[in-house]
């Protein structure tokens, strides 16, 4: 018998199991879409100072009893708050959506883990123009995980699906992996849970 008979086996063995074995997905902050959010803040308070600047006779009094200026104050202070948010989220390296053989794990300040036993279903839904995930749990892992979901939170990645009491919806804007592309890491991981 040849001796390089076992390395190729080894060899053929190794490569079977990496194929075997699904490829984990992990998302995060998308750095260029965060950024761009904290620029164009910013640039809109600028602008507005500048052109108040510039234009004395339209800037609004300095007092509270003008609603202009509390209007503009509010709406600088937003505008800075986006910014902030933009900023650590492109500074924030840490994995917000992780797809692995032990199931899912969502981050956005919450960082839990979602075991494949606690998944009833995954599916695509448009929220807007945009396909986002949806995940409709056991009722007992979404009273565990406690998620904290609020239809409120504008800024938050996570959002309670209307209608279904124990689902949360993954939203991927400024996420540097798309929703279908997280749809697809489940396809691989648990193909009976994809529900379209």
């Amino acid at each position: 018998m040849p001796a390089s008979l076992p390395t190729i086996c080894c060899a053929i063995a190794r490569s079977a199991a990496k194929m075997a074995a699904p490829e984990s997905l992990q998302a995060r902050y998308g750095k260029f879409h965060n950024l761009s959010m904290a620029l164009v803040a910013v640039a809109m308070v600028a602008a507005a100072v500048l052109h108040f600047a510039t234009h004395p006779a339209n800037a609004p009094s300095p007092s509270l009893a003008d609603p202009r200026t509390v209007l503009f104050a509010v709406l600088a202070v937003a505008m800075l708050y986006y910014a902030y948010i933009g900023i650590s989220h492109a500074l924030d390296r840490e994995p917000q959506v992780v797809i692995d053989r032990n199931g899912i794990q969502l981050g956005f300040g919450r960082n839990r883990r979602l075991g494949w036993s606690d998944v009833q279903w995954v599916r695509l839904r448009r929220l807007a123009l945009r396909p986002q995930l949806q995940i409709g749990l056991l009722p007992e892992a979404f009273v565990a995980a406690d998620l904290r979901l609020s239809m409120w939170s504008l800024d938050d990645g996570l959002r309670p699906i209307r209608g279904v009491p124990a689902g949360v919806l993954v939203r991927d804007n400024g996420l540097d992996t798309s929703a279908s592309a997280m749809l697809d890491a489940v396809r691989r991981f648990r193909p009976n849970l994809v529900k379209s």
